[in-house]
């Protein structure tokens, strides 16, 4: 899978009580191939993000609702796993 070298150098960034990042892949495959591990790694850790996808882009927001909709220890466990996926 490639991603892009933007979205390589990208970390990371709290906003608003929120983790968030934006992946940038070859194409819409590629995009939807991540978005499928991530949903898989999602279910296993019982937390799940929030997302949206156009073509080769996948924004993802991570906060914990039922923490009053704050960043939490699950946010980063979550996001540390799915910077994994990427190698």
């Amino acid at each position: 899978m490639y991603i892009s070298d933007l979205t390589q150098n990208q970390m990371w960034k709290e906003e608003n009580n929120r983790l968030k990042r934006t992946f940038k892949f070859n194409d819409f495959q590629e995009a939807f191939a991540f978005m499928t591990r991530v949903a898989f790694l999602a279910e296993t850790q019982q937390h799940h993000p929030n997302w949206s996808n156009v073509y080769n882009t996948v924004e993802i927001e991570l906060t914990t609702h039922d923490e009053g909709n704050t960043i939490t220890e699950k946010d980063r466990k979550l996001a540390k796993a799915i910077d994994a996926i990427l190698g």
